[in-house]
């Protein structure tokens, strides 16, 4: 087993630029040795299997290989050992709440030193930092739309840009695998219902035109109530193709 390398991710006295660029070089194995949370690897992330029996009327054709690019994930983002994980953070990027408070939390104060360089972060913008010491690569944080009431066009446009800027924000950075936590649901006020609509809009389109570019993307879910609504609306943005015709 590789030996721990001597970097200190605990201490906000460590210089974050150098920590980042260690990382960065480190194997698989590796960067393991570092983690400050317990880790699932990408092969034990499945991919979304339809049941074949959804009742949603399919809004985009059947394309199989997009299909096998989805996952839908129950549980804690923080522990995915992919390549990026988005963070629905506030405007300052210094922590919060919920996922952004996890995150942070999991990544060590490391994280935080690094956000502070970067002048905050505008409604459905997105920056990029390093992970430290999560097992995602980088964290791609994003600012959501605060509904007060019910939604509009503008909070539309800006959820949609918060989750179609984490992606190309993905490629440009030529990463392959990114994980969504539910973007300004929860005390940010976006019904759910509505959220997940724009969420699956956004995703597929921009797979139609980057399929190349991305090899998963995963929604995380950690409420029961959300997991269902994107069981349920998954067919109708990725729906399965018709079985092969038998030649018995």
């Amino acid at each position: 087993m590789n030996a721990r390398p001597d970097l200190n991710l605990d201490s906000d006295a460590t210089d974050w630029r150098e920590a980042k660029n260690k990382l960065c070089s480190m194997d698989t194995e590796t960067r393991r040795t570092m983690y400050r949370v317990g880790f699932i690897p990408l092969e034990n992330i499945p991919i979304r299997k339809s049941t074949g029996s959804s009742s949603c009327k399919p809004l985009f054709k059947a394309n199989e290989k997009l299909n096998m690019k989805i996952s839908l994930f129950s549980g804690d983002i923080t522990k995915l050992e992919i390549d990026a994980i988005a963070n629905a953070a506030n405007k300052t990027l210094l922590g919060g709440g919920g996922v952004d408070g996890a995150i942070h939390r999991g990544a060590g104060p490391l994280l935080s030193k690094e956000c502070a360089t970067l002048n905050g972060c505008e409604t459905g913008e997105a920056k990029i930092t390093g992970a430290y010491g999560l097992p995602a690569r980088y964290v791609i944080h994003t600012v959501g739309p605060i509904v007060n009431g019910s939604v509009g066009e503008r909070e539309k446009e800006s959820l949609r840009n918060c989750y179609y800027n984490c992606l190309q924000t993905a490629t440009k950075n030529n990463l392959r695998t990114v994980a969504f936590p539910c973007i300004s649901t929860g005390v940010y006020g976006y019904p759910p219902d509505q959220a997940i609509e724009v969420a699956l809009r956004t995703v597929r389109e921009y797979l139609e035109e980057n399929h190349e570019k991305l090899d998963r993307v995963i929604f995380c879910v950690f409420l029961k109530s959300d997991k269902e609504l994107y069981e349920t609306r998954l067919s109708a943005y990725f729906p399965q193709g018709s079985p092969p015709k038998s030649k018995l």
